[in-house]
């Protein structure tokens, strides 16, 4: 059992299936999008006391025209990167990053 949970995987049964991992009190957030009902087991997501988030979601088109603009330069990311951290440090630092009060805006994992 994990604390968190965050499924990008756009694939029904995995988002179905993250609420059986999750510990008690844990969250559990959706970042893939599946155009589709999703269906879990009520009683265990109660019991678990679990917090469930939705992430917002693009197209791919939305995604495309990010890319393009990103890469013409068009925007200074910089100042949006509040925090950053080695790829040896990630699990470590990424603890310090889930908690709210952190005013984290974007952080950057370092390869």
């Amino acid at each position: 059992m994990t604390d968190i949970v965050i499924d990008a995987t756009e694939n029904k049964g995995s988002l179905e299936q993250s609420l059986e991992y999750i510990s008690f009190g844990g969250k559990v957030v959706y970042v893939g999008l599946v155009k589709d009902t999703i269906h879990f087991h009520n009683p265990d997501f109660h019991k678990r006391e679990t917090i469930l988030m939705g992430s917002r979601n693009a197209t791919m088109e939305d995604f495309q025209m990010v890319y393009n603009l990103l890469r013409k330069r068009k925007f200074d990311m910089q100042k949006f990167i509040t925090n950053r951290s080695l790829f040896a440090n990630m699990i470590k630092d990424f603890t310090g990053w889930t908690n709210p009060n952190s005013a984290i805006i974007k952080a950057m994992v370092e390869v």
